[in-house]
């Protein structure tokens, strides 16, 4: 049987030439996830996973199946998947069984791909740790006393442990880069609009974006071009068709050539572990025919304060569904409507929940919306202005994606601000909506961190084939927790 750590590429090649049959590659990485030490799954969909398994090796001996039909893979507990619990990692949701699929749910399906199970994350994506999940914190595969970062924690930690060879995650203000980081993957952030977020539990919806998390660049191409397209359904889709994805879908990528590379200083001024890992991948990008130069993205440090409020002032008006009558945690001791609606949400939302809840609510009210929230959205134009200045000058941008390695659980739970702060490379790009991928680039005190690639809007095939370059001359991304231990 395969090796757990095998891309999809390698493993649609391997079902094609009959090395394997889908059946006997779902039930290997079933049998991984049995013994599982990171809690990275919440549901484990076995009997549907070998069901179509089964139908998919049938399609193959008829000739009537795709390139990737039989590949296993796993989708973030965040996405509507039908008839199958969606928790979004909430009490509020434990029991929420959905009456339909998400889109890239169906689009991944039509790929003939085998869902293997739902990822465990932070409640309704809050979080960097994912140590706020109802269903328990997820551990990192390099240290069990380490976070896998958060909030698509269980997806990356999944990849990370060879339980999945890809996992779908979302990115709301870095959740998909920074476990990427964390746990030695690759990952990637569309730009907002490229993937469908129906049947996305929504968090912040001016932010929120779906992509995919794998072993490295061009599985994460061959993802993204199977969840990502039009969908009348969200009116925040982008009606674009772009023809290198018909490629990427087969894992076919252009490597650019004479690419002109910024170095933010903002990035880069900071003391933080991952700059000395950043010049390695510097020079073998030089050494590949590009060019790097500094540039200045002025308004990087008030990203953060901007992202908090206006995230936090979505996720206030998203989660006011939640009350206890319709579908979700419903209070058996209330008195009154007013009093279910209290405990109701009182018991479902976790403390982090809670809190932005609590945060957003106060930033929208009367006589603080234009302190707060009109101002943050002010700073975000701004960050956005930066970042397209940048793009006149140069292709793509190079910064860290973290601050350092996977830190210990529960250094920052009672700091606030502190885990906040995790995310400060990787919310600048989340406000102003663009691509950007974070792939492993080397170690710090022998746990992995990332290098992030930022493109301009729909310009995912610039990272993806600069990233596909460096993999190439690299194998970071080839490293894994087992080869460690």
């Amino acid at each position: 049987m395969t090796k757990p750590f095998t891309t999809v590429h390698d493993l649609a090649s391997g079902l094609a030439a009959g090395a394997y049959s889908s059946v006997e590659l779902t039930k290997h990485f079933l049998e991984r996830i049995a013994q599982d030490q990171n809690n990275a799954f919440v549901t484990l969909t076995t009997d549907s996973a070998l069901a179509s398994a089964a139908k998919q090796d049938r399609a193959r001996r008829n000739g009537d199946a795709g390139w990737l039909a039989g590949v296993p893979m796993a989708h973030k507990d965040i996405f509507c998947t039908k008839d199958i619990r969606t928790t979004a990692g909430s009490r509020m949701l434990a029991d929420f069984i959905a009456p339909y699929n998400a889109t890239i749910v169906n689009r991944i399906n039509t790929q003939g791909m085998v869902m293997l199970g739902k990822t465990n994350m932070d409640e309704f994506a809050m979080g960097s740790s994912n140590e706020n999940s109802y269903f328990g914190p997820v551990t990192n595969p390099w240290g069990e006393a380490l976070v896998p970062g958060g909030s698509s924690g269980g997806s990356a930690a999944a990849v990370a442990a060879g339980l999945t060879p890809a996992a779908t995650g979302t990115d709301t203000g870095g959740s998909i880069r920074q476990p990427a980081s964390l746990c030695g993957i690759t990952g990637l952030k569309p730009t907002y609009g490229r993937v469908s977020r129906y049947g996305m539990i929504a968090f912040a919806s001016s932010l929120d974006q779906a992509g995919p998390m794998t072993h490295d660049a061009i599985d994460a191409a061959i993802l993204l071009a199977a969840m990502a397209g039009f969908d009348e359904r969200d009116s925040t889709s982008a009606d674009r068709e772009d023809a290198w994805m018909a490629d990427a879908l087969q894992g076919k990528l252009s490597r650019p050539a004479g690419l002109k590379i910024g170095l933010p200083r903002q990035y880069f001024d900071h003391a933080n572990e991952s700059a000395a890992p950043l010049e390695g991948v510097r020079h073998c990008l030089e050494a590949q025919g590009h060019t790097c130069v500094d540039i200045d993205l002025p308004h990087t440090d008030a990203a953060i304060p901007a992202y908090y409020v206006i995230a936090g002032a979505e996720a206030s008006t998203n989660l006011s569904r939640y009350d206890g009558v319709r579908f979700g945690h419903r209070s058996d001791e209330s008195e009154s409507l007013e009093d279910l609606y209290q405990r109701s949400r009182s018991e479902g939302f976790g403390a982090e929940v809670k809190r932005r809840i609590l945060t957003g609510t106060y930033a929208l009210s009367v006589g603080y919306y234009d302190a707060y929230y009109l101002k943050a959205q002010k700073i975000r134009r701004l960050i956005a202005n930066d970042f397209t200045r940048a793009f006149t000058t140069v292709d793509v941008l190079l910064a860290p994606t973290t601050l350092g390695g996977a830190f210990a659980q529960g250094s920052l739970t009672k700091d606030p601000v502190a885990m906040y702060q995790q995310d400060k490379f990787t919310v600048p790009v989340s406000l102003a909506g663009l691509p950007a991928l974070s792939m492993p680039c080397g170690f710090v005190a022998n746990l992995p961190v990332g290098a992030q690639l930022i493109g301009p809007a729909f310009r995912e095939d610039l990272i993806l084939g600069l990233a596909d370059a460096y993999q190439a001359e690299t194998d970071w991304h080839q490293t894994h927790p087992e080869q460690i231990v």
